[in-house]
């Protein structure tokens, strides 16, 4: 069917038309839009906001690097526990000193109630040691090694990095965070050294990243500060280990934080996201009234 000369291409469907069903007038590419919805990234702000990924692979490699040493007899489980004791406190204090307690206010909950609930955690994984430290007796170690680096794995792919995505799962990956600490405890010496494992943690992978959180919401500065510091310990402590490996994990932690930002920034250039009238109609009103 041929465009009828004079009769002019009105874009509606109640109405029969001599046009294809395909056709369009001069007029269709007029309200083309391009990057509507883009952001605008700043390579500073990339970098800053990579931050937590670097936190988390440092906390991974810290705790890892900590079983090891215990395991290796290098560490002793009293150490341990009065560095991370030590450690902890410090962290309560500075968690409430950032914004001057205002968090503690707007939540209601006060020091004697976290201090209950220290007791019990701490009481429970003392009381369940020995059970944990017999739990995997019937698995080789190699599974048991391949089980906690899946498991550290899945912990580092669905913490919640502040990404608004289906896949951020607080509650799953501290779980498979923990399961891996209980994995790796059980094959340590006695059950004092599986309590101590757990207990650190769930200062390393539950408490130190809501420390982080507030650093980073009110005082920028002192985060990326505690960030490279926190970097550069874990860099150091695996290179008593292996120096190939802190070469590798430097290497791994300058990507993350200068090359992928940089790659972001420059592929952001070349996206071409089109709009225009042959987009999905989009209901902007709240409906939510009909479901009453």
């Amino acid at each position: 069917m041929e465009p009828v000369p004079g009769r002019r291409w009105q874009k509606v469907l109640y109405e029969r038309q001599p046009f294809p069903d395909n056709y369009v007038d001069q007029r269709f590419l007029e309200e083309l839009r391009k990057n509507v919805h883009a952001r605008q990234y700043r390579y500073q702000a990339v970098v800053f906001q990579s931050g937590a990924v670097v936190q988390q692979l440092c906390s991974v490699c810290v705790f890892v690097l900590t079983w090891w040493y215990m395991d290796a007899g290098l560490l002793s489980p009293q150490g341990l526990f009065a560095a991370a004791l030590v450690s902890s406190l410090l962290g309560y204090v500075l968690f409430d000193a950032v914004d001057g307690g205002a968090g503690r206010w707007a939540s209601g909950r006060t020091r004697w109630a976290d201090l209950k609930s220290t007791l019990v955690f701490a009481a429970f994984t003392y009381g369940f040691s020995p059970v944990l430290k017999t739990l995997t007796e019937s698995i080789s170690t190699d599974t048991i090694y391949a089980m906690s680096a899946l498991m550290l794995l899945g912990h580092l792919i669905f913490f919640d990095y502040g990404a608004n995505a289906a896949i951020v799962s607080s509650t799953l990956s501290l779980n498979m965070a923990i399961f891996a600490s209980v994995c790796l405890a059980s094959r340590l010496p006695r059950a004092l050294h599986a309590f101590v494992m757990v207990t650190f943690a769930m200062q390393m992978f539950a408490l130190w990243p809501m420390l982080q959180k507030k650093l980073k919401a009110r005082t920028p500065r002192c985060y990326v500060a505690v960030t490279v510091l926190f970097a550069l310990a874990a860099l150091a402590a695996l290179a008593t280990v292996s120096s190939v490996g802190a070469v590798l994990f430097a290497s791994l932690l300058l990507a993350i934080s200068c090359l992928c930002p940089y790659c972001l920034i420059r592929l952001q250039l070349l996206k071409d996201n089109i709009h225009g009238p042959w987009d999905e109609a989009e209901i902007k009103e709240d409906l939510s009234r009909f479901l009453m």
